[in-house]
């Protein structure tokens, strides 16, 4: 680890605990570390951000483009399944409907953060491709109602898993969380492919890849060379430069929409709830509960990359966000079970939209799910999406696909990338590419689960939580200590971290170093807490355990109303500036530590502290 320069501010004052912090000074009222506000000490927050305020042209012109470019999912999608399921034209005119109803609502409702409900960030909500064929089984076997009941439970678990996301984060990881982001382009391909042959009989043979190509080359050369405002508009252009050159070659489907009726719902009946739970409910029911896992990790992948392009570079992942948007899962699955449609998740498509206009204002998202509902009330509206040449639309989503596949890399990147971590994400890719593409025992594939292994993001994404859990149960013991949370808890911990060091053979050296980082990650913990009163704050776990290259400190408390993460990322912009006792403070912690990480969830504030070993050339 690198050495402080001489005469440093940072420099540690006698390490091993010959040092405290009960005298120290509380952070000043006007310290220039903001914790969670809206601005910083360079001044209001730049670049991508949910509370950004824009023009309402802007926010319903980029929310009706994400809208009309991603609203033929939650159509076709239960259209497929209805169709291979064969049910009467009125439980697929209700499904469609149901779909793009629930949709919308919820897409509305991930924009906004009530309480624990909602992400706070621009997720589209739309129906998930994992449960289609586990759709069609469950209504081949019982009905619509059948399925509607399986649905119900499944979003019952997802209410589950956002209350206990804290539980899971050795699993969940971000090397998880990346690995199935970037297969999510993956398994969308060959629906992106097949978009190409969706044309009329008797075509140019050259009107696919031309009005594709032409999609592709406005989209790119916009966003390449655009500038600021006309680059916000780069996607909706390069969609109307496609149509227009699909009108040229005849793709565009005028007759769609003047067969449209303009509003309502003719015919539509909803198809009941079966809630006998007989054999059948229970011979899908694990094979269902398996997807729903996987397709709540493919939304926590997309909160997590939608947070990464939507805020100041380096803050921590807001995993209070997750959980609400994994609660909207719930609560949108939990609808679509009682409407009779196929279940939905979140999708990360807002990503490189936000990369690509810049923009990650909530009002976009809202726009969005109205958008959504309106389509879904007005047949018209929704024939002039649908009408949109296939081509047009394979160009577009080729292009969004590209720039997610780097938001999944990136998002492998910037947690470190150790050789573990890539070995897990390249085994977790490779076998998911294997089975999307068909080249891994298919004929087994297909009959084990249903086929639901077939699919990239559920096969690789299970092989990624697999390995992750080997990993752990293989790991060297954590040892724990339960403690008060104020300065008297000092002396515990230099205790329980001595004897720690002791037990696993390290000499003086690692020992006052593991001392050190516990006092320090305390003072700033209880800097954080100031003013904070009740029994809750009192509660502390902390946790150490051994690594290949050091140890690993956990600090396990009640939620805590800054991140020391974040703090961590802003103290870099104020090198130059006479420190502050709290910018000392986090200093050290930085100097002492390879990375610090903290993830807040409702209930717990979790605070991560890798502390790399000394070796022989350490100094050198």
């Amino acid at each position: 680890m690198d050495q402080p320069p001489s005469g440093s501010a940072i420099a540690p004052r006698g390490v091993g605990g010959r040092h405290t912090h009960a005298l120290r000074s509380r952070r000043p009222k006007d310290s220039s570390f903001a914790m969670s506000g809206e601005t910083t000490a360079g001044g209001p927050r730049s670049g991508p951000h949910p509370d950004q305020r824009i023009p309402l042209p802007l926010s319903i012109g980029l929310g009706l483009q994400l809208a009309a470019l991603i609203v033929a999912i939650p159509i076709l999608m239960p259209a497929v399944v209805m169709q291979a399921a064969g049910v009467p034209e009125s439980h697929l005119s209700w499904a469609v409907f149901a779909s793009v109803a629930v949709c919308g609502a919820a897409t509305a409702l991930q924009a906004m953060r009530l309480g624990r409900v909602g992400s706070g960030h621009i997720l589209v909500m739309s129906s998930s491709a994992a449960f289609i064929w586990l759709c069609v089984e469950a209504i081949g076997r019982g009905g619509p109602g059948l399925m509607a009941a399986l649905i119900i439970v499944c979003a019952a678990v997802q209410f589950v898993l956002s209350a206990r996301l804290g539980a899971f984060r050795r699993i969940i990881t971000a090397t998880v969380s990346g690995t199935v982001i970037m297969l999510v382009p993956v398994t969308a391909m060959p629906v992106i492919f097949g978009m190409l042959d969706r044309v009329p009989e008797g075509t140019n043979s050259f009107a696919a890849p031309s009005v594709a190509l032409v999609t592709v080359l406005a989209i790119t050369f916009i966003s390449l060379r655009g500038s600021g405002p006309v680059r916000l508009w780069a996607p909706i252009i390069g969609v109307v430069a496609g149509s227009l050159a699909g009108g040229i070659f005849g793709l565009y489907d005028l007759d769609r929409i003047a067969d449209a009726s303009w509003f309502g719902l003719a015919g539509a009946v909803w198809p009941g709830l079966d809630l006998d739970f007989g054999a059948d409910f229970w011979s899908l029911l694990p094979a269902f509960l398996l997807v729903t896992l996987i397709v709540t990790l493919r939304s926590v992948s997309s909160c997590i990359a939608v947070q990464s392009v939507s805020g100041l570079k380096g803050r921590a992942v807001d995993f209070r966000a997750v959980q609400g948007a994994v609660n909207v899962d719930g609560i949108s699955n939990l609808f679509c079970g009682i409407a009779g449609t196929i279940p939905n998740c979140a999708y990360s498509f807002s990503a490189p939209m936000i990369q690509i206009t810049g923009v990650a204002a909530r009002s976009v998202g809202i726009v969005t799910g109205v958008a959504f509902i309106v389509l879904a009330l007005f047949p018209k509206a929704l024939a002039v999406v649908l009408a949109v040449p296939g081509p047009v639309a394979a160009g577009y989503l080729a292009v969004l696909m590209a720039i997610l596949f780097l938001v999944g890399l990136q998002i492998l990147i910037q947690d470190g990338l150790d050789h573990r971590k890539g070995l897990i994400a390249g085994i977790s890719f490779w076998v998911g590419l294997g089975f999307q593409s068909g080249m891994i025992f298919p004929e087994l594939i297909a009959e084990f689960a249903d086929g639901a292994l077939a699919n990239g993001v559920t096969s690789g994404g299970l092989t990624a939580i697999l390995l992750t859990v080997f990993l752990e149960l293989t790991g060297s013991r954590r040892r724990r200590l339960n403690s008060e949370f104020d300065q008297s808890a000092l002396p515990g911990i230099r205790t329980f971290l001595r004897e720690f060091a002791g037990r696993e053979g390290w000499g003086n050296d690692m020992s006052e170093r593991l001392e050190a980082v516990g006092e320090e990650a305390l003072a700033n913990l209880l800097e954080a807490d100031e003013g904070r009163q009740g029994p809750d704050r009192h509660q502390m776990r902390l946790t150490a355990q051994r690594t290949e290259d050091g140890a690993v400190l956990e600090f396990a408390l009640a939620p805590r109303g800054g991140n020391i993460q974040d703090r961590l990322a802003l103290l870099k912009g104020h090198g130059d500036e006479t420190p502050t006792e709290e910018a000392v403070s986090l200093r050290l912690l930085q100097h002492l530590s390879s990375s610090v990480r903290h993830q807040q969830y409702h209930g717990c504030d979790i605070i991560t502290v890798h502390v790399k070993g000394r070796t022989p050339d350490a100094g050198r």
